[in-house]
């Protein structure tokens, strides 16, 4: 688990410094995914949740489908955490609003955006993204350019999805007791659906 979040720390740091320049849509967010997976998805729901399950005994079919089930809620808490960053309440989530934009961290949110981008959005986010001294005017024009691009959208989508496709792996996994089912099951509301 440590190695797989440092690297995934890595990949986030070398994803900011390389940039995206020419990079298609796709690849964008192909590599931003990684990151999640490997910083976020593994470390925070999936093997924990493996370590649990391997302990209590659990069959190798249902091991695999709680393997999917964690990256899959993993990326979809990531993702959401992702838009807390840059539209949350600072009183609710406890950080300044838009500090992965002052890091310049390239998202899957960033990149829906970059895709949806005219000239003029694009100059936007290539000029403000990753300023360390960026002011709420700055956190506002991105905002803008996320919402109009339709990237908020897009990433909202991907977040339900996730959260179906974590609840189908969920619903086949034969060994869980009613308890723990309905545990694993709040886990995606509370984390998809959080504020904070």
């Amino acid at each position: 688990m440590r190695t797989q979040l440092m690297g995934g720390q890595f990949l986030d740091v070398l994803e900011s410094a390389r940039g995206w320049e020419d990079v298609p849509t796709d690849e964008r967010i192909g590599r931003a995914r990684r990151v999640i997976r490997y910083k976020s998805a593994k470390y925070t729901v999936e093997h924990p949740l493996l370590i649990g399950a391997t302990a209590a005994g659990v069959g190798e079919r249902d091991l695999q489908q709680l393997s999917a089930y964690g990256l899959d809620l993993g990326e979809a808490f990531q993702l959401r955490d992702d838009v807390l960053g840059v539209f949350g309440d600072p009183e609710q989530t406890g950080k300044p609003a838009g500090d992965d934009l002052r890091e310049g961290k390239r998202t899957v949110l960033v990149a829906h955006a970059l895709h949806g981008a005219g000239a003029a959005e694009t100059a936007v986010v290539e000029k403000l993204l990753g300023l360390p001294d960026l002011d709420a005017c700055g956190v506002d024009q991105l905002r803008a350019v996320i919402t109009a691009t339709g990237a908020l959208d897009r990433t909202e989508e991907r977040i339900s999805e996730l959260a179906t496709s974590a609840r189908g792996h969920l619903e086949a996994v034969a060994g869980l007791t009613g308890e723990g089912r309905e545990m694993l099951d709040s886990l995606i509301d509370f984390s998809t659906a959080r504020t904070a």
